[in-house]
């Protein structure tokens, strides 16, 4: 379950210590677009140094490398190659990335952030060694020349980058919501993220850890409605009725598998 992934610079040494203390299901170490070019170099041999020691091994250990079109990227993944960490997040993907999982041993989470990404995503996705997905609106938004709020706001990407993903059985995780101070407007943007059929929120602040962690997770409410639906539905089934009514309400074959999907995920 990926319900919140944080991002942490790889050159903060402070902010890399503090995810001992942070809930989140996955760390995605940044060596990208949060550490200046000449702090690269020193981002990567301090998350060498200090990721054996931090005891998070119960979260997704991922780091964002550089961009494949960079010469950065090959002193990533060679960092990659040499550290214990889980998976490669990939900015800008656009391509077959399987040869990453081919060459590293590691996990790869992409994310689609280019027009060439989104035409091609079911490309990208089809990869070996896929674990989940993702998008960046600011990066879209410039690659087409459009406005940033009407990208972050685009119903067609969202159900894009969700049916592809579903297609391929590959977790959908939403975009990063800027704003750290506007916590109400960010637990909408995940409970409209989660009603699209994302499975987490990739997140840049711990304090969006734990609403991310709520919003994608089934409420009280829905797992007591899943468990009753569960058993009234196995009790009638094996006495030929497809369908029935609860609290009034009709329930078939395709409540059971929601109510089902719920539990798994409870």
């Amino acid at each position: 379950m990926l319900r919140s992934q944080l991002y942490v610079p790889g050159n903060n040494e402070k902010m890399i210590k503090k995810t001992e203390s942070i809930n989140a299901d996955s760390f995605i170490f940044d060596l990208e677009d949060a550490v200046p070019l000449q702090e690269k170099d020193k981002a990567r041999e301090l998350l060498l140094s200090l990721l054996p020691s931090l005891n998070i091994r119960r979260s997704l250990i991922c780091v964002r490398i550089n961009s494949l079109s960079t010469r950065e990227s090959i002193k990533d993944l060679d960092f990659v190659i040499r550290s214990d960490i889980d998976c490669i997040v990939i900015p800008k993907a656009e391509i077959d990335l399987s040869f990453l999982h081919k060459m590293t041993g590691k996990k790869v989470l992409p994310i689609i952030e280019t027009a060439k990404g989104l035409v091609k995503i079911e490309d990208i996705i089809r990869s070996e060694g896929i674990i989940g997905i993702s998008w960046g609106a600011a990066d879209l938004a410039d690659s087409l020349k459009a406005n940033v709020t009407k990208i972050e706001g685009s119903e067609y990407i969202r159900l894009k980058i969700v049916s592809i993903a579903r297609t391929y059985s590959i977790p959908p995780i939403d975009n990063v919501f800027f704003d750290v101070k506007d916590l109400e407007s960010f637990k909408k943007e995940c409970e409209l993220a989660r009603a699209f059929g994302f499975e987490g929120k990739q997140v840049i602040h711990p304090n969006q850890v734990t609403i991310a962690n709520e919003v994608f997770s089934p409420s009280k409410e829905e797992i007591e409605w899943a468990k009753k639906v569960v058993e009234e539905y196995e009790k009638y089934a094996s006495a030929g009725r497809g369908a029935i009514t609860i609290d009034g309400k009709l329930v078939d074959a395709v409540h059971y598998r929601i109510a089902k999907r719920i539990l798994e995920s409870s």
